[in-house]
């Protein structure tokens, strides 16, 4: 729902910083230069937040009868003319295949990106979804926009705001994602203004309009963004979302207008086959997460590291689930979603699964925490033998090593693990419930942190090996490294954290003594 301070506080006209002025001046000095007639509009989300009362420094322009890439080299003449540095010019082409119409110009002024596209007009045949470009007016070009709220231009020529689909403020102030057309129509033209709604209204808490809920779950709607448009913009919206201030009800959306499976496409046959309601399952997950992360306030997590334990959370449910590629290999279904649903970077694809293991780590660890449970459960849970050591220092070594595979994500993997220790929050209707529930995760997140904190394995990943390689050799008595080497390595760095105050000295006595009784007992 929108919140009445953001409907009440819409303006009624834009003022401009003094970047902005500055900017603006420019570009009237070219028109006078060059005696053109051309009016300059900036379009789209600029204006709408200037009249939200926000800052934006995503200024785009159209132009009513030249290119971008035309008005841009005017610009450069201009700038010629008064002895000034010209600014390169970058076009980004027209691609209509993936719902991108328009020929983009950009170019630099006062340190400031400044996009310049023309107006448009579209027309569709009969047999064919992409349209015919041509120059169009200012109203045609409005009511081709993706929302009503987007679709309002500030007319520098003018200094005025421009609402020509005469419903873009109001639905700003009433709170209301609309379509300047009728929604399947808009939809159908470019599939990703789905998504745009559905993340337009999360960041504002605006509602989504009735009749664009029945377009945007259609079939054909539905079968548009799987087959229409590009997964690097489908997955670049959901990054957006994801990184939002809303990321749960963007979720929401999109798992009660029947587009998860659109979106977050999987391979064929994965293993094991996801069951019903395993949507909502993601967004429980997710949901949990996120008011766990609210209730922690946690400062140390930078952006990404929140960004990648929401995607986690996300994915929690297929943790478990692998497919077969073509080469017969046993990949995770989450790698496939970010490599080839979302076209995300495999680093990220990389650290989920990683927070995933991590996570299921944690839980194996948290009971040794809070209790002197028997470290041998540990020992079959990790599927690892470790040094011979009293079991307090065996905790120190078990979660340094953990902390060491995790690194910086660790508290983000931790956050995970109370989703997994010992149930799942948020499958409960009873809201009371759930808060004391949610209580007892933020509680036991607070008492595992300080354990680790006490046992001082914050930034043991920095941790330095007191003994090398050619040490180990040395030691050994052998020519060269490999395996038996690594082993040692190994065995050192759980060494090192079983005695965080040891010395080089007695790290290497103990590598004899052990190596020598080793030897002896074969």
């Amino acid at each position: 729902m929108c919140t009445s301070s953001v409907c009440d506080n819409v303006k009624d006209q834009i003022d401009l910083t003094a970047k902005e002025k500055q900017i603006f001046d420019r570009l009237l000095e070219v028109l006078r230069h060059f005696n053109l007639q051309t009016q300059l509009r900036v379009a789209g989300g600029w204006v709408r937040d200037k009249l939200l009362g926000k800052e934006c420094y995503d200024i785009d322009i159209a132009l009513d009868n030249m290119l971008g890439k035309e008005f841009c080299e005017k610009v450069n003449e201009y700038l010629l003319s008064t002895g000034e540095e010209t600014h390169g010019i970058g076009v980004i082409q027209s691609n209509p295949d993936q719902s991108k119409h328009l020929e983009t110009a950009r170019m630099r002024l006062f340190d400031v990106w400044i996009d310049f596209v023309n107006l448009r007009s579209e027309d569709y045949s009969e047999n064919s979804r992409i349209p015919t470009m041509k120059f169009g007016t200012a109203e045609e070009d409005a009511y081709r926009r993706d929302l009503t709220i987007n679709s309002l231009f500030y007319n520098i020529n003018t200094s005025s705001v421009e609402d020509l689909t005469g419903r873009g403020i109001m639905d700003l102030k009433l709170g209301k994602i609309v379509t300047p057309l009728p929604p399947k129509q808009t939809f159908l033209d470019d599939p990703l203004r789905v998504l745009r709604a559905i993340r337009f209204g999360a960041r504002f808490g605006f509602m989504l309009d009735e009749e664009l809920k029945i377009a945007a779950a259609d079939d054909e709607v539905k079968a548009a963004i799987a087959d229409k448009i590009s997964r690097e913009r489908i997955g670049h919206e959901i990054d957006l979302m994801i990184s939002g201030n809303h990321p749960v009800k963007a979720m929401t959306y999109i798992s009660e207008l029947q587009l998860f499976w659109a979106v977050f496409s999987l391979p064929p046959e994965p293993e094991p086959s996801t069951s019903e309601g395993c949507e909502r399952l993601c967004v429980a997950c997710m949901d949990s997460t996120w008011r766990l992360l609210q209730l922690l306030e946690l400062s140390s997590f930078t952006d990404d590291q929140r960004r990648l334990c929401l995607y986690a959370a996300f994915f929690l449910p297929f943790r478990k689930t692998i497919y077969t590629d073509k080469k017969g290999k046993k990949i995770p279904v989450v790698s496939y979603i970010f490599r080839n649903s979302l076209k995300l970077k495999a680093s990220d694809a990389e650290t989920v699964l990683s927070l995933h293991f991590a996570a299921e780590k944690f839980v194996s660890l948290i009971p040794l925490i809070l209790s002197n449970e028997d470290i041998q459960i540990l020992e079959v849970d990790w599927k690892r033998e470790i040094i011979d050591v009293p079991d307090a220092s065996k905790l120190r070594i078990l979660a340094g090593l953990l902390l060491r595979e995790i690194k910086d994500f660790w508290r983000a993997a931790l956050v995970l693990s109370m989703l997994l220790h010992p149930s799942i929050i948020g499958c409960t209707t009873n809201s009371s419930k759930e808060e004391s529930e949610l209580d007892k995760k933020g509680e036991l997140f607070k008492g595992i942190e300080k354990a680790i904190l006490e046992l001082g394995l914050e930034k043991v990943w920095e941790m330095k090996p007191l003994v090398n390689g050619k040490d180990i050799m040395n030691v050994l008595e052998i020519k060269s490294g490999g395996p038996v080497v690594k082993e040692w390595q190994q065995k050192l760095l759980e060494w090192q954290l079983a005695h965080p105050s040891g010395s080089t000295d007695e790290c290497v006595d103990w590598l004899r003594q052990t190596h020598s009784k080793r030897a002896r007992a074969e």
